[in-house]
């Protein structure tokens, strides 16, 4: 959603600076043209050497290089940003921003600015909950400008509470949303899987798979802001969820999966299953690790419960239910015997032969099939963006 945005950064002095180049390496990723404007106290806390070279443009400080005597047009670099974001943003910028004080080139620019903007305060507990901060903060946002809330934990000074500046990732998903139409799945009900599932050999060992879960847990973000109530039921997983609105739900085994997906189907408006789930586990689990005595060594396999196959069985006609098909060979071919035989309202297919998609990676190469085989083939995108797309498709059947 951010692919070709011009975005303009400004950074602050805080002990946070050190994520904005994580934002900023993130925004590159998503593919945005960043441009970064620091303050003189935030050069004390990292260089501008790091943030030009990630954002691939120079760092401005000043309204003009020394150097070379080049102007640094306040205006123009107001008139050029889609969007403005302030992370860090500090006190002392945030109340210059509020009472209209133009004493720098991030202070110029801001109020040059013809853009949405955006500030992700960072300071300590007593300094964000200090009178005269939050009316700064609500001037702000009386203007139109767009508060990313702090977030709470373990401060600089060793005090514990709101103050820690939003994690990138979560900064980034903000601006990805800003057109987004927000509510539009307000009273939808949605249920999400995702991950692989865990099949028990014996205590130490099992059978699993690849999955990283990262497809799924972005539908589920993109669901929650776009106002569905979101369960999300994750096999073995070490990712995290940004929305804390959204219902997590961690399983290990298929049969744990399958057990809590059938009792929350039915009151289910939109179900997205998005998990590698085994096929086959162990016909018998031994209780003690099982030694590494024989040269051979075989387990008896049996098949796992088809989850899709059942909600396919018990769906409703009001009811949406999204399958993924991820092949090697004969790909849409095998990909529409599964929508069909699946009863599924639309099944989303990549291929491990293309490059970038499948397991693991954070971009993903789908193509949508959905009931009356209508195509939709998709590039290489992040997985943010490919379950962009996904919902968008939810979107257009809810019509």
């Amino acid at each position: 959603m951010l692919e070709g945005k011009n975005i303009l950064l400004g950074v602050c002095g805080s002990i946070a600076c050190y994520k904005s180049a994580i934002l900023v390496r993130l925004l590159v990723k998503a593919r945005a043209n960043v441009k970064v404007i620091m303050t003189k106290d935030a050069t004390h806390f990292i260089t501008p050497l790091t943030l030009s070279t990630l954002s691939k443009n120079p760092v401005l400080t000043e309204y003009f290089t020394e150097s070379t005597g080049e102007w640094n047009n306040h205006v123009d670099l107001g008139l050029w940003a889609d969007y403005m974001i302030v992370a860090p943003a500090s006190a002392n910028t945030l109340a210059k921003f509020a009472h209209g004080i133009c004493d720098n080139l991030l202070t110029a620019s801001y109020l040059s600015a013809k853009c949405k903007i955006y500030f992700a305060p960072a300071m300590d507990l007593d300094m964000w909950k200090h009178p005269s901060t939050q009316n700064n903060i609500d001037r702000l946002k009386s203007y139109g400008n767009i508060l990313i809330k702090p977030e709470y934990g373990e401060l600089a000074s060793g005090l514990v509470g709101e103050g820690r500046m939003a994690e990138p990732e979560e900064i980034v998903r903000f601006l990805a949303h800003a057109n987004r139409p927000l509510g539009i799945l307000a009273g939808k009900k949605a249920l999400v899987t995702a991950g692989p599932t865990f099949e028990e050999i014996d205590p130490v060992r099992f059978i699993g798979n690849h999955s990283s879960g990262k497809m799924g847990f972005a539908i589920a973000e993109e669901l929650s802001y776009l106002g569905a109530e979101v369960t999300l039921v994750s096999g073995p997983t070490a990712l995290l969820l940004t929305d804390k609105s959204i219902t997590r739900i961690d399983v290990t085994s298929s049969s744990e999966m399958a057990s809590q997906v059938l009792d929350l189907f039915a009151d289910s408006d939109i179900t997205v299953m998005s998990a590698a789930v085994a096929d086959y586990r162990p016909k018998t689990v031994s209780s003690e690790k099982i030694k590494k005595d024989a040269s051979e060594f075989l387990i008896e396999l049996v098949k796992t419960t088809d989850i899709l196959s059942a909600l396919g069985k018990i769906k409703q006609e009001e009811q949406i239910l999204v399958g993924f098909a991820l092949e090697t060979h004969n790909e849409e071919e095998n990909a529409i015997k599964k929508l069909k035989k699946k009863n599924l309202d639309f099944i989303v297919l990549n291929s491990l032969n293309d490059k970038g998609a499948g397991f693991k990676s954070d971009t993903n190469k789908i193509t949508i099939i959905d009931r009356s085989l209508k195509k939709q083939t998709f590039e290489l995108k992040s997985k943010d963006d490919v379950a962009a797309d996904i919902c968008t498709k939810i979107i257009e059947l809810l019509k």
